[in-house]
């Protein structure tokens, strides 16, 4: 690997000062560390400043990048007044103070820079004659837009600026209330083909591209996206590094893309007509319902179809369609004719627009059905949606909310991508983003106990409902089965996230009104991406927290571990109980006096037995004074001040007996960030060796949620729950002791959560836990025996905080072979 190589991604002009150049791009192995970076115009070295951006921000920008970048550099460079009168401008960037020429650009091309406006074009889509186009565009003043056709006439008939986040870090100098994003529409006359232009023109520059970027509802575009990141990378780094990337990515997705999916688990023909043909003794009634608004023919009579073709026949399809104009005529043609066609349509023309709560509440008041099931106007229901509902029904009539697993469907409808596998009902999930989505039905009773949807939650009114539902229900069932097609386009929220600002506050205010209902005091803010929440618990108590922390000898990863605690952390009201597990070195018992001596709340208590991590702990445990015990290894370290106070705002909740943190390796992979029953046919930690700024699967590793178990290399826990159980089973020694109690504590009624906002150093090496001795290879194998005897259903069955589709041979959450 060159560790040398500095990518470019943008050189630009500042956008307030002259004589200023702005650039971005990262380093080859993605960090910044032992990396430094020069500034020469010809051979006089210039002044630079650089910021390094970080952070799963990062990390989401370049998530489809062939490297795997964690670390971004903004750098600026101050020109000389004469720079002109230079050649050109070079990058010299150092790994370890060896620097080697990066990166270079004439001052020819510089001074037409300076006259350019900084935009990217990040999709346009054709639809008929209509055209649309997204992007940025960012300058110091004003920019005028203009869509033109092949002969560079305006086409433009809609243009709306919006709000960007993920640009305030590469253009630090711009305004942060500036709307550097845009949507640009525009309708091609007499359904000219192309070329098409986009024009941006400012008082100082002036720019126009011709667009390329081409979405037609196909893959096509994402084959050229991956193509220019292959030759770009093919630029930066060479044949061998290329071909050897190339090769391990392929070599990861090979047989396991979910098209082969879908051809391999999707239901056959015979199996369809199979549930045509399956009679229930008891057939509950599903009412469909969907509130219309500016809904495009096409697509309504597709959603239409993918009901009527339903293998399970007792439905009602219930639409309300909201006044919208000229084009509601076609709109009421179409549900006139298939109402015409099946008794079981129905629909209603509203005599005006109400928001989208409302107008589904209409929708909602023409059900008579057993179950309420939501549809979105121009999404798709697969043939067997309703039957595998009625099924679940069917062997268990108490459930009173089902929900299912979901994909995208292209604008064509013809290819289905990134599909969602959730995990059973996590309600900490649900509170950190709304995971639940589609495929969702209510019982009727239970929709009307929650009171509908509430238009004070327009944008997130799906979320809220579920919220509400979920505190009347009994029992909620998942379905591990793709159940709905949710169309992707250009008007989507995934498309255009900042352009809905509002629908991820009412998300936050959903949740916090969540909270409020449930008596728990709690405010909620937003997290790292749009969608995604944090919960910050508001205890006025501030119970005694004791830390319990095993030892022999390394008397310096003990200090530390407690020097990360008694400097970092904003919560005070905690003990350290020192298991001491006979160490044999001076210098760790003239630490113990000292800790001692120094600190009242420290103290040292002696287990003369042989290593028992389980055994240890309940040692600990029985000297400690707190409610709340953290159990935590010696070789960890606190990385801010918060994480003591993170865990306990869960665990003081009644429902919650155990937290665990994310932990990271020294260099920032993870080692924990939740664990999963089955992984290595036991359980593992998922996520396991994946940036400290990777997102993961659908922003889990992000997400406070449940799991099954977390380990106890910091772990906290309620006494109650401790004691309830009878603390951890001494059988298990080293291994799996962890896994077990979660496991008992769950039993006895607690969630176990995950808490991500609750980060430590865990410096154990990615190479521990290699059993490298017949002694130790017998005493792991007896203790996977230990827990298979005690939780061999429970492994078997699967995990909930899991998904039966995807795999359980590593722990990255991809699909199963």
């Amino acid at each position: 690997m060159d560790t040398h190589k500095f990518f470019v991604e943008k050189m630009r002009f500042h956008l307030k000062e002259q004589d200023t150049l702005v650039f971005v791009g990262w380093f080859f192995d993605g960090s910044t560390k032992e990396h430094s970076i020069k500034a020469y115009l010809d051979n006089r070295e210039l002044p630079l400043t650089v910021q390094v951006n970080r952070g799963a921000e990062v990390r989401q920008k370049y998530i489809r990048s062939i490297n795997e970048i964690e670390e971004e550099v903004v750098g600026i460079i101050k020109l000389p007044p004469d720079w002109r009168n230079g050649r050109r401008v070079t990058l010299m960037a150092a790994y370890r103070e060896e620097y080697r020429k990066s990166y270079a650009i004439s001052t020819a091309k510089l001074g037409r820079l300076e006259n350019e406006v900084s935009y990217y074009v990040e999709n346009c889509h054709r639809e008929g004659s209509q055209i649309t186009v997204t992007g940025w565009c960012m300058s110091a003043g004003d920019i005028k837009l203009e869509l033109l056709d092949g002969s560079r006439q305006p086409i433009s008939e809609k243009v709306e600026h919006y709000y960007r986040k993920d640009l305030l870090s590469v253009f630090p100098e711009c305004d942060k209330e500036a709307k550097p994003g845009f949507l640009v529409q525009g309708t091609a006359a007499g359904g000219q083909s192309g070329p098409f232009y986009l024009e941006m023109r400012g008082a100082k520059n002036h720019s126009r591209t011709r667009l390329t970027k081409w979405d037609e509802g196909t893959k096509l575009q994402y084959v050229i996206e991956k193509a220019g990141d292959t030759v770009r990378y093919l630029e930066r780094n060479g044949v061998s590094a290329t071909a050897y990337k190339i090769k391990s990515k392929l070599m990861h997705k090979e047989g396991n893309t979910y098209e082969n999916w879908r051809a391999k688990y999707l239901p056959s023909p015979e199996e369809l007509q199979r549930q045509r043909e399956d009679i229930f003794e008891t057939e509950p009634l599903f009412s469909l319902v969907v509130p219309l608004y500016k809904t495009k023919p096409q697509y309504l009579r597709e959603m239409i179809d993918s009901v009527t073709a339903q293998t399970y026949g007792n439905w009602e399809l219930c639409m309300a369609l909201a006044a919208s104009g000229e084009e509601d005529a076609a709109l009421i043609s179409i549900l006139e004719e298939y109402a015409g066609r099946d008794a079981r349509i129905h629909y209603q023309v509203l005599p005006e627009n109400g928001g989208i709560a409302e107008n589904t509440n209409a929708a909602l008041a023409m059900a008579s059905g057993d179950y309420l099931v939501p549809v979105d106007h121009d999404d798709l229901v697969p043939e067997n949606a309703l039957y595998e509902f009625a099924s679940a029904i069917r062997r268990d009539d108490a459930i009173d909310m089902l929900y299912s697993d979901e994909d995208k469907v292209s604008m064509d409808g013809r290819h289905f991508f990134e599909p969602h596998f959730k995990p059973d009902f996590d309600l900490d999930l649900l509170c950190s983003v709304n995971y639940i989505c589609h495929l969702l039905a209510v019982r009727k009773d239970v929709a009307e106990r929650a009171g509908g949807y509430q238009s004070a939650y327009d944008g997130a009114q799906d979320l809220d409902f579920i919220l509400r539902c979920s505190e009347q229900a009994k029992k909620i069932y998942h379905v591990p089965k793709i159940l709905y097609h949710w169309r992707c386009h250009m008007d989507s929220t995934a498309s255009n996230p900042e352009s809905k600002l509002y629908a991820f506050e009412a998300g936050r205010r959903a949740i916090e009104e969540h909270y409020r209902r449930l008596g728990i005091p709690a405010r909620v803010e937003n997290a790292s991406f749009y969608g995604m929440y944090r919960t910050v618990y508001e205890w006025k108590e501030e119970p005694l927290v004791s830390i319990i922390i095993p030892n022999k000898d390394h008397a310096e990863d003990l200090k530390l571990c407690l020097d990360s605690i008694f400097t970092k952390s904003d919560y005070r009201n905690f003990e350290v109980v020192i298991v001491e597990n006979n160490s044999t070195e001076p210098e760790t018992f003239a630490y113990y006096k000292e800790l001692e001596a120094g600190h009242e709340n420290v103290r040292v208590v002696y287990y003369e037995g042989g290593f028992n991590y389980s055994k240890i702990n309940n040692f600990g445990a029985a000297a400690c004074r707190g409610d709340y015990f953290l159990l935590l290894n010696n070789d960890t370290e606190m990385i801010d001040g918060g994480c003591i106070r993170e865990m306990l705002g869960y665990c003081m909740r009644e429902d919650v007996g155990i937290v665990g943190a994310k932990l990271l390796y020294a260099d920032d992979t993870i080692q924990h960030a939740g664990v999963i029953l089955g992984f290595g046919g036991t359980a593992g930690h998922a996520f396991i060796g994946k940036s400290r700024y990777d997102t993961g699967y659908f922003g889990r590793i992000l997400c406070a949620q449940d799991y099954s178990a977390v380990t106890a290399a910091c772990m906290m826990t309620k006494r109650q729950a401790f004691e309830a159980v009878g603390g951890m089973t001494g059988e298990l020694a080293v291994a799996f002791n962890d896994v077990d109690y979660c496991l008992k504590v769950r039993k006895h009624g607690w969630l176990v959560v995950y808490d991500p906002y609750a980060e430590m150093h865990h410096y154990e090496s990615k190479s521990r836990g290699y059993e490298d001795s017949p002694e130790k290879v017998e005493r792991f194998n007896g203790e996977v025996e230990i827990l298979l005897s005690r939780w061999r259903d429970q492994i078997e069955q699967g995990d909930p905080y899991y998904n039966p589709n995807l795999t359980l041979d590593n722990s990255d959450f991809s699909l199963r072979r």
